[in-house]
């Protein structure tokens, strides 16, 4: 179910603490279900580390929302706000359920902000709708099977300008190097988070496609590949891109999968030969049929073929273990 959240700040408020067991509990619960999510996020390998955007987690039950009127629940006495919320939210802080909202607190401004989190029933999927195969990689962010190119030269350029700077910044080691360094620090991942954001839309917004085919791309950067490209892959955020489309396309009534990633860019899509001599570079040549077209387009038409055969076949499955009998031994 998506959720959207929406932000709002107080400030804070000194009262003398009356602490009471019942709102304790309440507390420590939220306390617990931070700590929890934050443990299964790391997956028990290390400690997890303080975020500068955690905080303490509220639901129905420690919080109540009355018209554009909030109360929290704190050590002390209630806090009450009044909600300024603006028209861009006004559809969903009407209509979309509330279930909780998290309290944070910034240093710089020392305020404090609560954002309120809805959720609404994901649409019915649609019944109608073509396959779109889609191949993911370093010189295009993405590429469709029916041509449709997203350039990374704008990204791969940002990227350069960025640790050019970082380098001569820990050169030189000063206070207000270390000053600009921090003042630095988020801006690469903004702006990729943009990007991926703006092409992940166009992607779930045609009209045309409802189902879209991604290569299966876990545990790709657990090989070792040289330094260069080790390096270019640990700035490639395919998994944001792939997150983002997701979630989008089931707001709109669609669907994502994931297909085997292996050879799709050596086999012909026409005649199904496998060669790694077929492709060089963004030229791909078959060498028993002799098909030429973009290699990352013929990517995308295995990707998509590869996503008809695997749903074909869990289709076959689950036949046949309806048309098998259950025979039982009798003694």
């Amino acid at each position: 179910m998506p959720d959207r959240s929406i932000v709002s700040s107080f400030a804070p408020q000194s009262r003398t603490p009356k602490l009471t067991l019942f709102q304790l509990r309440k507390l420590v619960i939220a306390t617990r279900d931070n700590a929890l999510e934050s443990i299964k996020q790391c997956k028990f390998k290390r400690k997890p580390r303080k975020k500068p955007t955690s905080g303490l987690r509220y639901d129905k039950r420690t919080m109540t929302l009355r018209g554009e009127q909030l109360t929290l629940s704190c050590i002390g006495k209630r806090v009450k706000l009044i909600l300024n919320v603006p028209n861009y939210f006004r559809e969903i802080y009407n209509n979309w359920d509330f279930r909780g909202a998290t309290v944070t607190y910034t240093k710089q401004t020392r305020q404090f902000w609560v954002r309120l989190v809805f959720e609404h029933p994901d649409p019915e999927k649609l019944e109608h709708g073509d396959v779109q195969g889609i191949d993911r990689g370093l010189y295009h962010l993405c590429s469709t099977h029916d041509g449709k190119f997203f350039s990374s030269n704008k990204i791969r350029a940002t990227q350069r300008r960025y640790l050019y700077n970082r380098k001569q910044l820990q050169q030189k080691g000063t206070r207000s190097a270390k000053r600009r360094l921090k003042a630095m620090s988020g801006r690469e991942k903004r702006f990729m988070r943009d990007i991926n954001h703006c092409v992940s839309k166009e992607l779930a917004n045609q009209p045309e496609y409802r189902t879209f085919a991604l290569e299966d791309l876990s545990g790709i950067r657990n090989q070792r590949r040289g330094k260069k490209l080790n390096k270019w892959l640990s700035s490639w955020s395919f998994s944001q891109l792939e997150f983002f489309l997701g979630y989008k396309s089931v707001a709109l009534g669609k669907e994502t999968a994931f297909v085997d990633a292996r050879y799709t860019s050596q086999r012909c899509s026409r005649c199904g030969n496998t060669n790694r001599a077929n492709r060089k570079k963004s030229r791909f040549h078959c060498r028993s049929c002799h098909f030429e077209i973009h290699s990352d387009i013929n990517s995308g038409l295995n990707i998509r073929d590869n996503y008809f055969l695997s749903s074909a076949q869990i289709e076959s499955e689950e036949q046949a273990q309806v048309n098998e009998p259950i025979v039982t031994a009798s003694r």
